[in-house]
């Protein structure tokens, strides 16, 4: 058998319900989770999963072994959004301190101006 028709009949098994008309179920990112949790986490049997669900052992040791490989990715994901909210909380501190500032001395020329015509008008 070929790369080609192992890999389209791994996908069938990935997909496969289990009843009786053969037809096909297509498992979310978070269904996979949640089935290779029972396993991983509340220590349920591989059959037994597999059973519950329909599915072929191959597909869940794959979806396990695709989880493994790319797991750095969920915290990576995490440090990214963090960093990324970070630099756009001292971008907006930035952008606020600058205004701050521009207002401070728009303040200090209105209050020498005011001083200059209390000055002119002997009110000083």
């Amino acid at each position: 058998m070929d790369d080609r028709q192992n890999g389209q009949r791994s996908e069938q098994n990935d997909q496969r319900q289990g009843d009786e008309n053969g037809t096909r179920r297509r498992f979310t990112a978070g269904q996979k989770v949640a089935i290779l949790k029972e396993h991983l986490v509340e220590k349920v049997p591989i059959s037994q999963v597999c059973q519950k669900h329909g599915l072929n052992p191959t597909a869940f040791y794959r979806w396990q072994k695709e989880l493994f490989e790319n797991g750095t990715a969920a915290f990576e994901g995490r440090s990214s959004k963090t960093d990324g909210r970070a630099r756009q909380m001292e971008e907006r501190v930035e952008k606020l301190t600058a205004k701050l500032a521009r207002k401070d001395e728009v303040i200090a020329e209105v209050m020498e101006e005011a001083m200059r015509v209390k000055k002119s008008l002997g009110e000083i």
